[in-house]
């Protein structure tokens, strides 16, 4: 019999049709149908939401691929294109201090990232494990310097006295570790099975292997989303270079952008070409700005399905 007991054939409910891929979830049986002028009212919020952000962008690139006698007719950024040339990333790519910046900036994220995940999920797997040494205390310390801090003065007189001055060092260790994101990896930690975890202690695994071969498997989404902020976070950096390093040729990207929009100094290399014509000012300066940009851009779209599940679930669940 197909029909439900008590009920006859033509009175079954119909079946719900799963969602598709690319189609809304059901909705709620107390929330109403929009309108077509609330539909009407999204779109158009969005679609200027997204040109908002998206029309700088388009002129930054732009301007950065014309030559300068279309970027002095158009008196300064250009809006619509006239051909495309990418002399000025040959210029900024082929050698001098834009590309040593370049090279300097990588460096300094990569070690960076991984030095700083490294200490963070350490420290908050520790302080995920209730019998742990001392957790609760060293959890209110860390609290603690979320409200106050020391000051730019101690902080400083600090890393003169470590030695770490016009080292790379000085970029890496005084903003290693982010209290917030160590929070966050802390509570996503707290969220695995503790069965799952004493069972493996009971098959003889101690806590290192527990921690690499079922905690941070378990924890890929996490640990995704807190190294790109750790990531975006050194690649964006300019303070403590400017504050740490003396060397023009040790400085970072950023710190390059900075002096070429502010037009304090050319890259070394380039001043002829900008003297002569050759190349505008202003297509080197946007130029940079894309370069500054590029790897942030690129990144993002592989780890942004990950935000929903590594930073609201380990937040709000924990």
């Amino acid at each position: 019999m197909t029909a439900v007991l008590g009920t006859r054939p033509d009175q079954e409910k119909p079946r719900m049709k799963k969602p598709g891929r690319w189609s809304a979830p059901p909705r709620p049986v107390w929330e109403e149908e929009p309108s077509p002028a609330g539909q009407a009212g999204k779109g158009l919020a969005l679609g200027l939401a997204c040109l908002a952000i998206l029309f700088p962008l388009w002129i930054v690139i732009v301007t950065s691929l014309q030559t300068k006698k279309t970027i002095d007719e158009a008196g300064g950024l250009v809006v619509i294109p006239k051909g495309i040339t990418f002399v000025a990333y040959q210029e900024l790519l082929g050698g001098g201090q834009v590309q040593r910046a370049a090279l300097v900036s990588v460096g300094v994220t990569v070690v960076g990232t991984l030095f700083s995940m490294a200490v963070s999920v350490l420290c908050a797997y520790g302080l995920s494990r209730s019998g742990s040494l001392g957790h609760r205390w060293i959890l209110m310390t860390l609290l603690a310097t979320m409200f106050f801090g020391a000051g730019l003065i101690p902080t400083y007189l600090l890393v003169q006295a470590l030695g770490l001055t016009d080292t790379y060092l000085a970029l890496i260790l005084p903003s290693a570790v982010s209290v917030f994101n160590i929070l966050v990896l802390r509570a996503f930690f707290m969220n695995i099975s503790q069965e799952l975890v004493d069972s493996a202690r009971i098959d003889g695994a101690g806590e290192w292997r527990i921690l690499f071969r079922i905690v941070m498997p378990l924890s890929r989404a996490v640990i995704a989303v807190i190294s790109l902020f750790y990531a975006v976070g050194y690649w964006s950096a300019w303070f403590n270079a400017s504050i740490y390093l003396t060397d023009q040729d040790m400085m970072p990207l950023q710190n390059v952008m900075i002096q070429l929009v502010q037009k304090q100094e050319r890259p070394v290399g380039l001043s002829a070409q900008i003297n002569t014509g050759q190349l505008s000012p202003l297509a080197i300066q946007m130029a940079v700005m894309v370069l500054a940009l590029l790897p942030v851009a690129v990144l993002s779209p592989f780890v942004q399905k990950h935000f929903k599940k590594g930073m609201l679930t380990g937040a709000v669940k924990g």
